[in-house]
């Protein structure tokens, strides 16, 4: 089943735009990556899709209530500000609060959510460490964990593992696979790693010259020959 649909968007900046007549389809409990060279437009892409840019043209469809199942969505290298001594469990707490109404606070049942979604990235045992001071790969852990919290039927990540080494590149895109494998959580992920998407991916969409097209992994590198850009 369809999930999301981009039917002949463009999307931009001022009355400039950076990707024009895209046409996409995401179904139920797939795992795409977006792909391209630097510049491309991958994170306008991203914009677009969570709702933070509107399309200059054409429109993006969801097949869902987006109040009722927000999307969770992890930005590029967000930090918070260490002079607010939040704990790892209120970061993550924080992401509840998509599904509440206004003024009203989290309770019982959002504290549950909360550490089932810190259960599910593998970091129960943080709950009480202070935010600022973990690792790389333990923050963004705790920031898709926050994603999860609203219980989202679509994960929206912008270069999650970018400026983590090795090991914490491996412990986040394990969270994620299995997380599309086992929670049938639908997935859309940009980055320039290609060897972490060996495997775990089941589509690619290649961004470049202001377009967007969607395929296979191996077929996407071959037709641009751009492994070497990423």
């Amino acid at each position: 089943m369809c999930l999301l649909k981009l039917r002949d968007v463009s999307l931009g900046y001022g009355n400039r735009p950076v990707l024009e007549h895209v046409n996409l389809e995401l179904a139920r409990g797939e795992f795409v990556a977006l792909l391209g060279p630097n510049g491309a437009g991958k994170t306008t892409l991203l914009r677009g899709i969570v709702g933070l840019l509107a399309p200059m043209a054409g429109r993006i469809e969801y097949d869902l209530d987006r109040r009722a199942s927000p999307l969770g969505y992890v930005p590029q290298r967000e930090t918070l500000d260490p002079a607010f001594p939040l704990t790892v469990f209120e970061v993550v707490l924080m992401g509840t609060y998509a599904r509440l109404p206004a003024w009203r606070r989290a309770g019982a049942h959002q504290h549950r959510v909360a550490r089932r979604a810190l259960d599910l990235v593998g970091l129960p045992t943080l709950a009480d460490q202070r935010f600022a001071d973990l690792s790389g790969g333990q923050t963004q852990r705790v920031l898709i964990a926050r994603a999860l919290a609203a219980e989202p039927s679509l994960l929206v990540l912008d270069e999650p593992t970018a400026g983590i080494d090795a090991d914490a590149t491996a412990a986040i895109m394990g969270v994620l696979s299995r997380l599309n494998r086992e929670e049938a959580l639908t997935v859309l992920l940009v980055t320039h790693q290609v060897r972490v998407l060996q495997g775990v991916v089941n589509g690619v969409v290649w961004v470049q010259d202001g377009r967007a097209v969607r395929g296979g992994l191996e077929e996407m590198l071959a037709r641009h020959a751009m492994a070497a850009v990423l």
